[in-house]
């Protein structure tokens, strides 16, 4: 799912369910990501093993050497010389994207289960323009949660973001419009389990400089299947 909202030189890896459980549950942790969890309920251990489970494999399909992968700064993780990703893990899904340095400037990845945000939460993410748009996409297509989408595409921009600026991003620091792959702004065709498109990301603060440029804005492409949101950005040098 992930992988279909990504450039073909990232490598990403994902995990459904029991399934996923049962294929990366038992990824033997080394010492330094084992104690960050020793303490941690069963499901908490179980969702940190899991996408580190998906890490080493997209490591090794990249043919990086497996190494841990640590919380870093605001706990973004750190990754090896030369590679740059992102992981998620929600209820019954984690995932795992990575890429060399030399061909994507940054990126993020986002899954959120297919539902409404609990109350409260789109009051505190989304600037009034972006409400707006929210309400017209639901009332063209009522079936897709699109505040949940709205979520998911902020936390996708703001690990792009962090990467590259070292620099917390605020929800209401990033204006996104979303888009289906038509080009309107909503899905009129097809079931909502197979609603895609893109959406882009304007940023209201200032850019980092990449390849010696201002980026203004990121694009990112979306998807909602299985039951999930599944949100993706990708940075280029140029």
């Amino acid at each position: 799912m992930i992988d279909e909202l990504l450039p073909a030189s990232v490598v990403a890896v994902e995990a459904f369910g029991e399934e996923g459980v049962r294929e990366f549950g038992n990824t033997p942790l080394y010492p330094q990501e084992a104690a960050l969890v020793v303490r941690a309920v069963d499901k908490r251990r179980r969702e940190f093993t899991v996408v580190r489970g998906c890490a080493r494999r997209a490591m090794e399909k990249l043919g990086v050497p497996a190494q841990p992968v640590l919380p870093g700064e605001r706990g973004a993780p750190c990754w090896p010389d030369g590679v740059t990703g992102s992981m998620t893990h929600c209820a019954d899904y984690s995932a795992a994207a990575l890429v060399r340095a030399a061909d994507l400037a940054s990126l993020g990845i986002d899954a959120e289960p297919h539902g409404p945000l609990p109350e409260g939460v789109l009051a505190a993410v989304a600037l009034p323009a972006e409400k707006a748009r929210l309400e017209r996409l639901t009332a063209d297509r009522p079936e897709v949660h699109w505040d949940r989408l709205l979520f998911s595409a902020k936390e996708s921009v703001y690990k792009a973001w962090f990467p590259l600026t070292r620099k917390w991003l605020d929800f209401g620091e990033a204006d996104i419009e979303i888009s289906a792959d038509d080009g309107r702004t909503a899905v009129t065709t097809g079931p909502a389990a197979g609603a895609q498109g893109g959406f882009r990301a304007r940023l209201l603060v200032p850019g980092p400089v990449v390849g010696g440029r201002r980026v203004e804005h990121f694009d990112g492409r979306w998807t909602v299947r299985h039951g999930l949101v599944a949100t993706a950005v990708t940075v280029p040098h140029s």
